[in-house]
């Protein structure tokens, strides 16, 4: 087994979108052999299942005005909130997908270094949550491609819990639409006040680490440093793909189209689906403090047919201060006709 360093000249990289996006590129473009191990930490972000309604899971308005990133996985799973308080790990194989789907072969390592603490942390019973009390320090994920998988999870060292709930309030309407994987909430728990007194953030990593590569000291892990051609490959998959709005934002099951434009007052994203000539959902994205309600033009427009009259007595019906409704309302008209 080796470490995959994912640091860029020499800093690492706490970017959420990028780093959710290496375990994809090691599996299906870079395919190293053997067992791969990355170990990172995320900007405060949230992280959604590829196949999950955003809409559904969490409070939009809340990220964008706590500056917290959505992030939408290349692989499946529940909506998780990391900040610089948790770890990451992730298992690569690109040639051996045996274990895929064992969730507790993966989480074995993790698990008996933390035992050796005193720390009596379980895998819960048919779950993919690791569990200590009974609480949730660590949702696990995967994904499979051809013979080679990605397998880890969170480490919750010392989390923001109420940036956490409050970044992961569901949306009672859309969890009723029933589009995409629905999460599954868990009481959350930090493990800093169980662990030894005085062990730091940086301690438990290089505990981790020793244990998991079974050496005594991190210079005698085999280490994998990316390269910069690496990072050019990586990038471009960002800008098509991973990096952008229209996936992490756009990429919503049962909202087929995505689009957004820089308005006077800021930027605005729309998710939309029409079918059959009318709107079937809609959902309005701002990426600024609107002073207006979106989600009476959202209701009037579902179930009619777009036209300028309908969507000016939409716009108007949001009463917004701090928008210019003409603009609003071309922007709808253009996308939604």
């Amino acid at each position: 087994m080796y470490l995959i360093d994912i640091s860029r000249n020499g800093q690492p990289s706490y970017d959420a979108r990028v780093n959710q996006s290496l375990d994809n590129y090691f599996v299906n473009d870079l395919k190293l052999p053997g067992h791969g191990f990355m170990f990172y930490i995320n900007k405060p972000s949230v992280i959604i299942g590829r196949n999950q309604n955003a809409w559904a899971e969490v409070d939009i308005d809340y990220l964008h005005e706590h500056k917290i990133e959505l992030v939408r996985r290349t692989s499946g799973g529940g909506a998780v909130y990391h900040d610089m308080g948790n770890f990451i790990f992730e298992n690569i194989l690109t040639d051996n997908a045996d274990d895929f789907g064992d969730y507790a072969h993966f989480a074995e390592p993790v698990l008996k270094a933390l035992r050796k603490l005193g720390l009596d942390v379980q895998m819960k019973e048919n779950s993919s949550d690791l569990i200590l009390n009974g609480k949730k320090w660590s949702g696990m994920t995967m994904f499979k491609s051809g013979q080679g998988l990605a397998a880890g999870g969170t480490i919750m060292y010392d989390l923001n819990i109420e940036n956490a709930k409050r970044s992961l309030t569901e949306n009672q309407l859309e969890k009723q639409k029933r589009l995409g994987v629905l999460s599954k909430r868990s009481e959350i728990v930090n493990l800093k006040d169980y662990l030894p007194d005085g062990m730091t953030m940086a301690d438990l990593r290089e505990y981790l680490l020793k244990e998991i590569f079974q050496v005594k000291s991190l210079d005698d892990i085999e280490t994998y440093h990316m390269t910069d051609e690496d990072w050019q490959r990586a990038d471009k998959r960002l800008e098509e793909t991973y990096g952008t709005d229209a996936w992490n934002f756009g990429h919503n099951p049962g909202y087929y189209d995505y689009a957004d434009k820089e308005l006077s007052a800021g930027k605005l994203g729309i998710n939309w689906t029409i079918d059959d000539g009318k709107v079937e959902h809609l959902k309005l994205n701002p990426f600024f403090k609107l002073d207006g309600d979106v989600d009476t033009i959202e209701a009037y427009l579902t179930g009619k047919k777009i036209s300028e009259r309908v969507v000016k007595k939409a716009v108007k019906k949001g009463h917004f201060a701090n928008i210019d409704p003409d603009e609003l309302a071309d922007f709808l008209i253009e996308k939604l006709d």
